[in-house]
């Protein structure tokens, strides 16, 4: 719901009914308008509204619900462009499907027990799909998660986790029975070459943060993430303060954390971040 000069007061998510109000000054009025549309059984980020009185007005043929208008004033997003939709390891099923063995080469390869140069992609999926269950079960406690974020010079985000203790940045690695050393920038798994995993997401975190925050209109604190999967040790060099490091089973923690970002502004970051086509302009 827009002011006549285009500014956002307010919008909703129509399949779960739940409204954010980006200008209080017009709260009331933008309720009793939603209500029209959507029903009484509207929400305010899951917490109930107070009873607003609803206008008399002669019954009308309905008419089609005004557009969702989220913080940038983009249209409401088709399915193609909802990543809000993206199941996790979208960016490796779209890998897979697109360069993939067959279903028929697939089930020989394991069949025989043969090494491919899939298997890696597979692994990465398993993992990813790990993470993804553990972060849905954050929802309850007003957490967001996206999954398969694009970025404009290639490649994804696996996860973007939103809500009360702000915005993560997650990146999944897995490696079954291996030891894990992680230091400022580099990482070394079972000894060996040094892989830039802290400094590849600290930079994944500050693209998230400069995406988020010309769409927000306010700042937007990210911080990254790496999530070890099946590892048999991990360890984090003691200088190693600028990266969250976490096992699969370890990463709900982020749920606990709160006082960062408000109601409000969880549904804002979220209505503009599940948007495709932000992510992928230069």
């Amino acid at each position: 719901m827009n002011l006549p000069d285009g500014t956002a007061v307010a919008w909703a998510d129509r399949p779960t009914k739940e409204v954010t109000i980006k200008v209080q000054k017009y709260r009331n009025e933008a309720l009793a308008l939603l209500r029209q549309h959507l029903g009484d059984e509207i929400g305010f980020d899951s917490a109930p509204l107070p009873s607003v009185a609803r206008p008399d007005r002669r019954p009308s043929t309905p008419s089609n619900p005004p557009p969702q208008a989220p913080p940038t004033g983009l249209s409401a997003p088709p399915p193609s462009e909802d990543l809000a939709r993206n199941r996790p390891g979208a960016g490796l099923l779209g890998l897979i499907a697109e360069r993939g063995p067959s279903p028929a080469r697939r089930f020989w390869a394991k069949a025989l027990r043969r090494p491919s140069e899939w298997d890696s992609w597979y692994t990465g999926l398993d993992g990813e799909r790990q993470v993804g269950r553990e972060l849905e079960r954050l929802a309850p406690k007003r957490w967001r998660v996206l999954h398969g974020v694009p970025k404009n010079n290639g490649g994804d985000i696996d996860h973007l986790l939103i809500g009360p203790g702000g915005v993560f940045s997650i990146n999944t690695k897995t490696h079954r029975g291996a030891s894990v050393w992680v230091g400022d920038a580099m990482a070394k798994v079972n000894g060996g070459k040094p892989a830039p995993y802290a400094a590849a997401s600290r930079a994944e975190a500050a693209y998230v943060q400069g995406v988020l925050q010309r769409h927000c209109g306010f700042a937007v604190p990210v911080e990254p993430v790496l999530v070890f999967v099946g590892v048999a040790s991990l360890e984090r060099a003691a200088t190693q303060h600028t990266v969250r490091i976490y096992r699969e089973r370890e990463v709900a923690a982020l749920g606990s954390l709160t006082g960062t970002l408000t109601p409000e502004q969880v549904g804002q970051v979220f209505s503009a971040a599940r948007y495709r086509r932000i992510w992928l302009k230069p």
